[in-house]
């Protein structure tokens, strides 16, 4: 295997998972942390990616298959959803 492939692969996956982290963590909105949620796909693709072609790293490969769900359903509720994931429905409404 290309090792500037894997080089790339492990990198990216390294950096773009931290500044999603830190995206996240500043709590600039929904959007923001939808697009956040996007970057961490994208890290958990090129980490499975790294993990399943580079020798004995398999574990990674899984957990970030797990990741890429779980960032999925992150995009899903951030962006494509109208409401606020965190809020209830009927939430402030008075009777």
């Amino acid at each position: 295997m290309n090792d500037t492939l894997l080089t790339t692969l492990q990198y990216y996956g390294a950096g773009a998972s931290t500044l999603a982290a830190l995206i996240v963590s500043l709590n600039l909105g929904r959007r923001w942390t939808g697009w956040a949620f996007v970057v961490f796909v994208t890290s958990s693709i090129a980490l499975v990616a790294w993990g399943f072609l580079q020798p004995d790293s398999e574990g990674i490969g899984w957990q970030n298959l797990a990741l890429l769900i779980i960032n999925a359903i992150g995009v899903y509720r951030y962006l494509i959803l109208k409401e606020d994931p965190g809020e209830q429905p009927g939430k402030g409404e008075t009777n």
